[in-house]
């Protein structure tokens, strides 16, 4: 999810160097919160009228897990940069805190994909292992298709999304069984709207993405943090 948020905020002169920079995995432990600053970090993805009521996950040394039960249906979380495409070159920062809060359809159809890709990345399955398990999940119905109207909160001023820029930014996120955006007007010249391919980052890859189900990201930007405060638009 993190590469996915950051669609509008990549630098594609900083790409190679962040791969440079983060050529493999760190210790696991570096990418661990302390649990309550993970559950405050997830909660600030969206609206306390959302993320109040929401199911929060925290990371483990094993992957997510369930850290508060919600009642609205709503699962906020923090992604690291393992957590989405494994080609986006910060995907060993361990810096990277990305608070989201899926909307119900999403929580029920992509955070299972996130949840199983970190998963399996934390038990040192390869990105092929991972491909080939999300596609069985699909394909059996354990993970359910995407459902109408799937969107995540990313509205967190206290996230670390990249080492590009302001490394954050206020945004809300719809999911949408597209290739691309382009019906949309996505990274169209002066469009708001961003968009980007769930599963790989880098357009070379797009037939490893022809694999898996059609699943695109589109990215705008909100005037305000999850407090209300104002929050300014990084530059393109």
């Amino acid at each position: 999810m993190a590469c996915a948020a950051l669609v509008g905020l990549a630098l594609l002169g900083a790409a190679a160097q962040a791969a440079e920079s983060y050529p493999r995995m760190a210790p696991v432990k570096a990418y661990l919160m302390d649990r309550e600053q993970e559950i405050a970090l997830a909660r600030s993805a969206a609206p306390a009228a959302i993320s109040g009521n929401a199911t929060v996950l925290v990371l483990t040394l094993k992957g997510y897990e369930t850290a508060v039960t919600g009642t609205n249906g709503f699962v906020c979380w923090v992604a690291r940069g393992f957590s989405g495409a494994t080609d986006w070159p910060e995907r060993w920062n361990p810096k990277i805190r990305a608070a989201g809060c899926d909307n119900p359809q999403a929580a029920r159809s992509v955070t299972p994909i996130a949840r199983l890709r970190t998963a399996m990345t934390l038990a040192g399955r390869s990105d092929a292992e991972v491909a080939d398990r999300i596609q069985a999940a699909l394909r059996t119905g354990k993970i359910p298709p995407l459902g109408a109207g799937a969107m995540c909160y990313m509205m967190s001023k206290s996230s670390y999304l990249s080492d590009d820029g302001g490394h954050d930014m206020a945004h809300v996120m719809f999911y949408i069984p597209a290739r691309d955006g382009t019906d949309w007007g996505a990274n169209a010249s002066g469009s708001p709207v961003f968009g980007g391919n769930y599963w790989f980052y880098a357009p070379e890859h797009q037939a490893g993405a022809a694999k898996l189900p059609p699943l695109s990201v589109l990215l705008v930007g909100v005037a305000t943090w999850s407090d209300g405060t104002p929050a300014t638009m990084p530059p393109m």
